[in-house]
């Protein structure tokens, strides 16, 4: 499958794409699971160092990707290990992003149940989902790119309007004092933080996409940058309202403090419904990506269209989707998929980018 002339998205757009990636269930449960981990309030320095290590990861897959101009990864890895093992490692990635997009499939109809649509059929809110999906990504990848447009804006706006009307229930001393157990609390809750910030692994497809990729670098940074700045208020403004020992207790924290106060004398006086609208878009946006880098894989695999994958993996989806039987199950779910995130993203295009580079300077030699 060749990338047509309209196949092209921008610089800021790619930033948002990889906004959007990283923005998921992540900001619903960050406070609980660092919390978890540390057990104290020191949450927020373990986000910013997980999001610098994020950074890292994300410039050394872009520096990887635009050694082979207008190639996705599905279409150079062979390049670089051979066509068997390249086509094995396009097949995980594959897998990864189609369990991905389960993952969060689910989450999202989790989430719904949870506050708008209790008692309704998880079925039914899945297939809604996926078809509206398959609607969007049918359009390709400038359809999704316009779409993210407008989500994350939007997103932005809210999300900092509640945060910060939230200040009036905030306790400083909650948050206090700072490393006051030392460092070691942080460095337990690194590993948490850092994969909440699985995303920019997109930036292996994306950059065959973009219209400027010399300038993909700055795409990765900026797009990983507004989910730590969000990560980062989200942990203060949580564990500041709640505290460590209320926020473990809770399945969706931040959920919960956005329910635990209101404003009266507004136009909205409780703002989780409408809060949660947004945030509901924003699961759907990972979902969709996802769906639609696991179906162009598929097909630049085969050579093939990718329409009919894209219907195809419905079905699978949906048994992804539908296998943790409840939400405990849901969030081990998640932790799997974390956990293989960290090696097939966080040490494989590192080897695959010094593979490659000691094949370049061996042909450089022969010439």
């Amino acid at each position: 499958m060749i990338l047509s002339p309209k196949d092209r998205i921008t610089t800021p757009q790619a930033a948002v794409i990889v906004s959007n990636c990283i923005l998921g269930t992540g900001i619903l449960t960050l406070p609980r699971t660092s919390a978890e981990k540390m057990h104290t309030p020191d949450g927020w320095i373990s986000v910013i160092l997980g999001g610098l290590i994020a950074m890292m990861v994300g410039v050394i897959m872009v520096k990887l990707s635009q050694q082979f101009p207008e190639k996705t990864f599905y279409q150079y890895s062979h390049e670089i290990v051979g066509k068997w093992m390249g086509r094995l490692l396009s097949i995980l990635i594959v897998g990864y992003f189609l369990v991905t997009s389960g993952f969060q499939l689910r989450s999202m109809a989790e989430v719904v149940r949870y506050l708008l649509l209790e008692g309704t059929p998880t079925w039914a809110i899945i297939m809604t989902f996926m078809w509206v999906s398959l609607y969007l990504i049918m359009g390709g990848i400038n359809s999704i790119a316009r779409l993210f447009e407008i989500i994350l804006p939007i997103t932005i706006f809210l999300f900092l309007l509640v945060a910060f009307v939230s200040l009036k229930i905030f306790e400083i001393d909650n948050i206090r004092p700072v490393l006051g157990d030392g460092f070691t609390p942080v460095l337990k809750g690194l590993k948490t933080t850092a994969l909440a910030f699985t995303g920019p692994e997109i930036m292996l497809v994306l950059v065959a996409f973009m219209q400027q990729p010399n300038k993909a670098v700055k795409s990765v940074l900026i797009g990983i940058s507004v989910p730590l700045i969000f990560y980062v208020i989200t942990v203060v403004m949580v564990i500041g309202a709640l505290s460590v020992d209320g926020v473990v207790t809770r399945t969706w924290p931040t959920l919960d403090l956005i329910r635990s106060y209101e404003v009266s004398g507004l136009i909205f006086e409780r703002y989780e419904s409408f809060l949660l609208v947004i945030w509901i878009m924003q699961l759907f946006t990972t979902f969709a990506i996802s769906h639609y880098i696991a179906a162009l894989g598929l097909a630049q695999l085969s050579k093939k269209n990718i329409r009919p994958f894209m219907f195809g993996l419905l079905p699978l989806i949906y048994v992804i989707s539908m296998t943790p039987k409840n939400i405990n199950n849901l969030f081990k779910f998640g932790d799997m998929i974390s956990n293989v995130a960290l090696f097939l993203f966080g040490v494989l295009p590192l080897l695959l980018l010094i593979i490659s580079r000691v094949k370049g300077e061996k042909h450089e030699e022969n010439l």
